[in-house]
């Protein structure tokens, strides 16, 4: 094959440090937003971004040329640093250390982007750590609670 072509879908998830409710409703648009072009210049476009007070979830097509860790890094660090800038209220602002990412098939990406714009009706029902458990069991991924939640 001449020409590499690659789609790898990634369902990104990850929190505010220790959960703490920073990003405010009236935030989150601008925020997403940011992000959406730290994944472009990285890429990897964004397909949907949502999340709640404590987290966000990121559904993307990760680039064939930059690893998965390096995106993560690139997008909790430049959303960070941006989000210091908006008053002194933010200059605290960090992102938990980890993340969980999980492949998504084409044919599962409209569910996924669904339950990404949907993530306010989810947590009514589930908190953070309940969803990260479900999607853990799902994709039979093993972890220690100790380690998980910072």
């Amino acid at each position: 094959m001449s020409q590499s072509l690659v789609k790898n879908l990634i369902h990104l998830v990850y929190s505010t440090k220790n959960r703490r409710p920073w990003i405010a409703k009236n935030y989150r648009n601008a925020l997403f937003a940011y992000q959406a072009g730290i994944f472009r210049e990285w890429d990897s476009p964004a397909i949907t971004i949502g999340g709640v007070e404590d987290h966000v979830h990121a559904l993307f097509a990760l680039s064939k040329n930059n690893p998965l860790k390096r995106i993560v890094e690139e997008v909790k660090r430049g959303s960070s640093k941006w989000t210091k800038t908006d008053g002194p209220r933010n200059l605290e602002f960090h992102w938990q250390a980890g993340y969980a990412a999980f492949s998504v098939s084409q044919s599962n990406l409209d569910e996924v982007k669904r339950y990404i714009e949907n993530q306010e009706e989810h947590h009514r029902k589930l908190t953070f750590q309940e969803e990260i458990r479900a999607f853990y069991r799902r994709h039979e991924i093993e972890f220690d609670e100790r380690y998980v939640w910072d």
